[in-house]
């Protein structure tokens, strides 16, 4: 079982994304930690807002579930603050709250950017599924960007060969060979653009 650890160890070289737990209740991060801990992910442990913005700072998490009802910062104001942010605006958060909360606090929830919201005490089955669809999600997302700087740092290779054979051409005694090096430039150029992923 995966253990959750503090934020002030929670930087470290580990690849897997982690799921960031926010609530101020030891029990309830206890019952997280219990829920989540078969999942075999990094699970970190944040007791206020304050706590999970040092957090979503210091590594790359793949979900938060944060409790609405805390002293300081406020899960509303937490999840806020992590939208505002280009570092972590795209993280998924699922709000936690218990059953005697604001009827209201659904609709706040999914209007500060939660993509989903679930009601203590929550069946789970379903946390972890739910939780499981974004680690899945974001395992996809890593796999695409290291795909795409693979595709950037092949184009850049490709437009450096074609700069080579351009300076050759227009180096070259024959007529022919040197009128073809500024096409073949424009060529190396255009190459360029596709790696930086401009059309």
């Amino acid at each position: 079982m995966t253990h959750a650890t503090d934020i002030g160890a929670a930087a470290g070289t580990d690849d897997r994304a982690g799921i960031l737990l926010v609530d101020d209740m030891e029990d309830n991060l206890a019952a997280l930690e219990a829920v989540l801990g078969s999942l075999g992910e990094p699970l970190v442990r944040a007791r206020s807002g304050e706590e999970a913005m040092k957090a979503l700072l210091r590594q790359e998490f793949a979900v938060v579930l944060l409790d609405i009802l805390m002293p300081g910062m406020d899960g509303f104001e937490t999840a806020s603050n992590i939208k505002r942010l280009d570092q972590t605006k795209d993280i998924p958060i699922i709000f936690l709250t218990g059953t005697d909360s604001d009827s209201g606090f659904a609709f706040r929830g999914y209007s500060t950017g939660a993509a989903d919201y679930l009601t203590k005490p929550f069946d789970p089955w379903v946390l972890r599924a739910k939780v499981n669809v974004f680690l899945d999600l974001h395992r996809k997302n890593r796999q695409l960007r290291r795909l795409i700087k693979q595709d950037h740092a092949r184009m850049a290779e490709l437009a450096d060969r074609i700069s080579e054979i351009e300076r050759q051409l227009s180096g070259s005694d024959r007529p022919g060979e040197r009128d073809l090096g500024p096409s073949v430039a424009r060529m190396a150029e255009s190459v360029r653009a596709l790696g930086r992923g401009r059309p």
